[in-house]
């Protein structure tokens, strides 16, 4: 719904034209709907704005829409600028953000700034650097070189001899600035389109059968809309697949999009593409990138000069004009939904991205998503299997379960992980060891009263990070120091409990005091170029054993790796989220997988106190198509998506009985609207109580996905006139397709 704003504008700036038009503008506040404006310039959709709005000034975005009836000039304020110095954004970018909009049921203005870096958010134009470079125009050709500047001297023989960029000229003379600037206002040089390099391709391997018959395949079908499952076991070269579909789409004049899950796959990944395509502008998009540079990078792929973008989740946004595939790395990764905010899913927006513009898309994995299971099922994708390791000598691990139930543990260890890390010590091989928990210890406790160290903003515990003497709510980010006696009894006898990377790290450097050890977590790789250290040390031959978290159970590939032990797997086994047992079966294949891809044969060892579940039998047998079979089958008879589709409506407040009174009012207003629809709750989330706000939820249920989305479209009018009721302090989200519970 188009909205007002009463008041006068301020001085405009920008191309003036007779008359006025008005225009629908949408800012990054969250409201739904787009606002009016008056403009006494040419505006068109997409073009970037600056306009008041109550005392301050926003940057908007003009976007389509018919103004609303009734409102005279006289109540709309005034557009103060049109920003011109970049293009308006693209029409294919802004059907994406609205699409995505409208299916998260999320509102315009902030979806769309979202979508856009840091530098294009704000009120301020953008004039992109011309990175063309020089060349002596006829005129210049024609002039006498200066006599007597020997700098100018220098620059001019340097462009007799060719054009130069700026940088090039900068290595001529550190005054090749301000000389430049001169003789272009003279006209004695000229900016030079270069003309763009020849694809160059660095050398590959030999594809095995699968991968050769994977690439054809691909190759078969070269244009419109199809996506493809690339279903490889680990180590099977699905990224060897990537590479030589994507040369097919350079030799095109085509841009190629990849999207990773997570930061620290980018450096490897990147460093391959670049070995592979030496020519090519590759650009990189991820959070950890200076403002500046996302914004070049992002700049460079919409105006075509980057033919590659490898990025994390929001990078399916950046446009970009000769898109002709997208490939989905490790797609059944939950990196790839956004937990806050829009929650939007990246692979998702993906294959609607692929579907609108006619091309195809690759979603790669050793483990797909039960989503992606059923859309090969139900014929909507193609699926192409990698059942064999690329490296000619290698298989996949042998996964052995070690029942802890009666063994005796050291330091947490059992004894057929400690002799196998030995072995592997004395041959100089690489051992993995896996605890999905950093930290020194998941909590700290007293022996005395039983206090333990719980967080005061969650209902969950602080872990103790010994190196830093903190405890630390790895949810909230709620620190304090370790205390030296119990805050409850004052006894002195307070100690950690369970293992995390920090307290696994110290025990290993007891029981193996020559071994070179890597921790590899959240703490240890915050640090700008972290990644890039530890893969020179691994492959440098620089570590014996590490010790990591997930982080390391996605796509790495570390050669000379023999051996992973997983320690405390259990816990995914029996949690509430029916989609548990789904992530840790993948978690648990991934990791094994990184065992094992060289000449030496991999080994698994994996901690348990149930050996005999199903997941674990199906983990020894390498049996994916079995496990996910079963699952689905599971999903169906429980109605769990994929069988159904699914929203969670949300709220959170000071005190829980709120937010439940809230949900309790929403359902018995909406449930006359909710044909088809199965409504369940009001009830607490899995963790109630999170930065001193206290949850619940409405599970919304449909087993049509257009039935579910007519009935979400009527909900946030009637939340946000509810939600005025219960004051500011309560707060509501709508969560489409949720990945937690």
């Amino acid at each position: 719904m188009a909205q007002s704003l009463v008041g006068a504008g301020f001085a405009v700036k920008g191309k003036f034209t007779v008359g006025s038009q008005r225009v629908q503008v949408v800012v990054d506040l969250p409201l739904f709907g787009a606002f009016t404006y008056l403009s006494h310039f040419d505006v068109i959709p997409g073009q970037r704005v600056a306009v008041p709005f109550g005392k301050r000034q926003l940057c908007g975005v003009a976007v389509t829409g018919i103004p609303p009836e009734g409102l005279s000039d006289s109540q709309l304020k005034t557009i103060d600028q049109v920003f011109d110095g970049l293009p308006p954004l693209p029409a294919d970018f802004l059907a994406l953000t609205e699409f995505a909009a409208a299916y998260y049921h999320y509102p315009l203005g902030p979806t769309l700034f979202t979508a856009l870096p840091t530098g294009l958010r704000e009120a301020r134009d953008i004039t992109p650097v011309d990175e063309r470079p020089f060349g002596l125009s006829e005129l210049g050709q024609a002039s006498q070189p200066p006599a007597r500047q020997r700098a100018r001297l220098a620059l001019w023989q340097a462009l007799c001899d060719g054009p130069l960029t700026q940088a090039q000229a900068r290595l001529v003379t550190p005054q090749a600035g301000k000389i430049l600037a001169d003789w272009l206002a003279e006209g004695l040089v000229q900016r030079v389109t270069a003309e763009k390099p020849a694809l160059q391709l660095g050398s590959a391997p030999q594809l095995n059968a699968d991968q050769q018959a994977a690439l054809d395949a691909l190759l078969a079908q070269p244009g419109g809309f199809q996506p493809w499952l690339l279903h490889g076991i680990t180590g099977s070269g699905k990224t060897e697949v990537y590479l030589q579909r994507i040369a097919h789409s350079l030799a095109a004049g085509q841009q190629v999009l990849v999207l990773v899950p997570e930061i620290n796959l980018t450096p490897q990944l990147v460093e391959r593409f670049i070995q592979r395509f030496p020519a090519t502008r590759i650009a990189v998009q991820h959070s950890q990138l200076a403002e500046g540079e996302r914004l070049r990078n992002w700049l460079d792929a919409w105006q075509g000069r980057a033919d590659i973008v490898i990025g994390t989740r929001l990078s399916v946004f950046t446009p970009m004009p000769r898109l002709g595939l997208i490939v989905v790395d490790e797609e059944h990764d939950g990196s790839f939904k956004q937990q806050d905010g829009l929650r939007y899913h990246a692979r998702d927006l993906a294959i609607w991205r692929a579907h609108r513009a006619g091309l195809p898309i690759i979603l790669g994995s050793a483990t797909p998503s039960l989503e992606t299971v059923a859309n090969v099922e139900a014929g909507r994708y193609r699926q192409l299997k990698l059942s064999q390791r690329a490296h000619g000598a290698a298989r996949l691990p042998q996964v052995r379960l070690v029942d802890t139930r009666r063994a005796k543990l050291t330091e947490g260890l059992s004894d057929p992980v400690i002799k196998a890390l030995a072995a592997r010590l004395e041959r100089r091989e690489m051992s993995l060891v896996f605890i999905n928990r950093r930290g020194f210890a998941p909590v700290l406790a007293c022996s005395d009263c039983g206090w333990t160290s719980g967080c005061p903003r969650c209902s969950t515990r602080l872990v103790l990070h010994l190196l830093e003497r903190k405890l630390r709510c790895h949810h909230c980010g709620w620190e304090e120091a370790v205390p030296h006696a119990c805050p409850e009894c004052g006894a002195p006898d307070i100690k950690p409990l369970g293992e995390g990377t920090q307290r696994l790290e110290s025990a290993l450097g007891r029981l193996f005091p020559t071994a070179r050890i890597l921790r590899i977590d959240r703490d240890t790789t915050q640090r700008k170029q972290a990644w890039e250290e530890i893969y020179r040390q691994v492959h440098a031959g620089e570590v014996d054993m590490l010790v990591g978290t997930q982080m390391l159970a996605k796509g790495h590939d570390f050669g000379t790796l023999s051996l992973v032990t997983v320690l405390n797997a259990d816990g995914g086994l029996y949690s509430a989220d029916y989609r548990a047992s789904e992530r840790l079966f993948a978690q648990l294949t991934q990791v094994a997988g990184r065992a094992g891809r060289a000449d030496a044969p991999g080994e698994v060892l994996v901690q348990t106190q149930w050996p005999d579940h199903p997941l674990y039998q199906a983990l020894v047998a390498h049996d994916f198509d079995g496990f996910a079979a079963s699952l689905l089958q599971e999903r169906r008879q429980a109605a769990f998506p994929p069988s159904v589709h699914q929203a969670l409506l949300r709220a959170d407040a000071t005190e829980l009985a709120q937010a439940t009174a809230f949900l309790t009012q929403v359902r018995s207003q909406v449930q006359n609207l909710a044909a088809g629809v199965l409504i369940s709750g009001p009830a607490p989330a899995l963790m109630v109580r999170l930065a001193n706000r206290e949850r619940a939820q409405l599970v919304l249920e449909c087993a049509n996905r257009q039935q579910l989305h007519q009935f979400l479209d009527q909900l946030p009018p009637l939340l946000d006139q509810l939600a005025r009721q219960y004051g500011r302090g309560l707060r509501w989200s709508l969560d489409v397709d949720p990945q937690e519970m």
